[in-house]
């Protein structure tokens, strides 16, 4: 069974960055691909960010041009670079398979973004 860990989180001001590093006990790109989920307080899991085994990213119209993933195959990592934070960012960031996670959830990162 793959265990995800996810890291790199923090308190952020807006406009500011952050680097989130998820990795995998196991070989993740035997699945289609990967992604980055985020859960806002009383809002459900969606899906921001995904990544092909092909190198092909999709993300939602709300981090378009803001967020950058990518991934170490050899080293069974996704990275998720955040710049340009808003407040609304605020969440705690999974990492599983995407477009449908189908690995056991690890803890997430929390991401907090305010002045």
């Amino acid at each position: 069974q793959v265990q995800l860990v996810e890291s790199g989180g923090g308190l952020v001001q807006p406009g500011g960055s952050l680097r989130l590093s998820c990795t995998a006990s196991g070989s993740i790109f035997s699945i289609n691909g990967m992604g980055w989920y985020r859960q806002a307080p009383g809002k459900q899991r969606d899906l921001v960010a995904r990544i092909t085994r092909d190198g092909i990213t999709v993300y939602v119209d709300s981090v378009k041009g803001r967020f950058t993933i990518s991934s170490n195959i050899a080293q069974n990592t996704v990275y998720l670079q955040m710049n340009s934070l808003k407040p609304e960012d605020t969440a705690v960031y999974y990492c599983n398979s995407a477009p449908r996670a189908v690995f056991r959830w690890g803890q997430g990162t929390e991401v907090t973004v305010s002045s």
